[in-house]
């Protein structure tokens, strides 16, 4: 019989050693996320993989707000986060920084989850877009990369939270040595 573990087992990170703590090295862009409880689910899923900073553009909201906690569950405090008004212009700035952009989107030329290596010692931003348009088209024409996640049904389309979820669990797996 297995047990399931009590909260006070789990060794859970206070904030500080949240924030002291080595991080991935991935950034997350939110370009334009219409769903307060999406956001807070991004939130939840960067902190569970240490990640180091959210980027929040356009319309996406900012914390403090009660949809974004709801969903969140104190990620907010743990997680650094920045909104930005403009995705294109961050993103040229995070090159500039020596970041490779990696828009997750359907699109010609798309790189598949599956098939994608980063490189060692190098960081990356993953961008997700609009819950119903997407990533802009100028933003993923500044990409470096271009990265799809496979889907074999007959929707073709993951709500934002799990693509998240998808991406930043399979990135982080590839970073680990």
């Amino acid at each position: 019989m297995t047990r399931k573990l009590k909260n006070s087992e789990l060794d859970r990170k206070t904030i500080a050693e949240f924030r002291a703590a080595d991080k991935t090295p991935l950034l997350i862009i939110l370009d334009n996320i219409r769903s307060l409880n999406n956001i807070g689910s991004v939130f939840r899923t960067a902190d569970a993989f240490l990640i180091e900073k959210i980027y929040l553009c356009g319309i996406t909201a900012k914390p403090p707000h009660k949809d974004i906690q709801k969903t969140a569950l104190g990620a907010t405090d743990t997680v650094a986060w920045e909104h930005q008004e403009d995705t294109l212009a961050l993103i040229k700035s995070l090159r500039s920084k020596n970041v490779k952009i990696l828009s997750i989107e359907q699109a010609e030329n798309a790189t598949l989850l599956n098939d994608f290596t980063p490189e060692r010692n190098q960081k990356y931003a993953i961008i997700f877009g609009n819950e119903v348009k997407g990533i802009q088209q100028e933003v993923v024409s500044e990409s470096d990369s271009v990265i799809e996640i496979p889907q074999f049904g007959s929707k073709h389309s993951l709500n934002i939270s799990v693509s998240t979820g998808v991406v930043v669990w399979d990135l982080y797996n590839k970073f680990r040595p």
